[in-house]
């Protein structure tokens, strides 16, 4: 009985071996020890001409009364807006920005504010579509009673085909900056590792508010330049130089 239990518990020991061997074994990630790492940072740059013009004019109206000054507001506003249409600006390009309506106070010493009348503004923000005309536009808003216009802001409208365009000068720069660091190094670039991109930039300049009296006469039209705009990606690239 003795031996019997001998063998058995060999036995036992002999069986359980094997699934020990066969538990997986963590390993830490591989090392590279062959070759050296290089992270490059670039920014690509694509250059546009802008073809969209955004602008926000509206009617600022004052009255004695809430219902008065709304009221001369909608009128001057239904007439700014009938000239977009007219100007051809489609409706698409034509949404409403803001609507207020605010009580104007008198203020004194030791008295509580007294509510001298209202004021009633409404703006809408419109997108034109041949920069050109722009400046036309706006006079022709404000003979039709828009007193507050707000940009332009000019961009692109093709932004997407013009970023990537930036994605590939990006890339370019990045390799050729590895290149360099690489002969510097007295080393050669082996291959792309990480390729990173941050985001792309779509400039928006911001541009002074035109505050423009219902009266007023310009003989020529508001001049509007497009100009240039650049439009960029920054990325990040990590190199294997050997």
């Amino acid at each position: 009985m003795s031996m019997l239990r001998s063998v058995l518990i060999l036995a036992a020991i002999g069986t359980a071996l094997p699934a020990t061997a066969q538990q997986a074994v963590p390993t830490s990630a591989p090392v590279l020890t062959d070759g050296t790492l290089l992270d490059v940072s670039a920014t690509g740059k694509a250059t546009r001409v802008p073809d969209i013009a955004t602008i926000r004019s509206g009617v600022v109206s004052q009255a004695a009364t809430a219902a008065a000054a709304l009221s001369d507001n909608a009128q001057r506003m239904t007439r700014v807006v009938a000239a977009l249409r007219r100007a051809g600006v489609a409706d698409r390009d034509i949404q409403t920005a803001q609507i207020q309506l605010q009580p104007q106070y008198r203020y004194a010493e030791n008295q509580p504010p007294a509510i001298t009348g209202y004021q009633a503004s409404n703006s809408v923000s419109v997108r034109f579509r041949d920069v050109g005309k722009s400046g036309a536009i706006l006079d022709a808003l404000v003979a039709q009673g828009a007193n507050q216009i707000d940009g332009p802001t000019l961009s692109v409208d093709a932004a997407d085909a013009a970023l990537d365009e930036a994605r590939t000068d990006a890339i370019r720069r990045a390799r050729a900056r590895a290149d360099l660091y690489a002969r510097a190094a007295g080393l050669r670039v082996d291959r792309i590792l990480l390729i990173s991109e941050d985001g792309g930039q779509l400039p928006q300049p911001p541009m002074p508010m035109l505050q423009m009296a219902r009266a007023a006469k310009m003989a020529d039209s508001t001049p509007v330049a497009a100009g240039e705009q650049d439009l960029t990606v920054d990325v990040a690239v990590r190199f294997l130089l050997r």
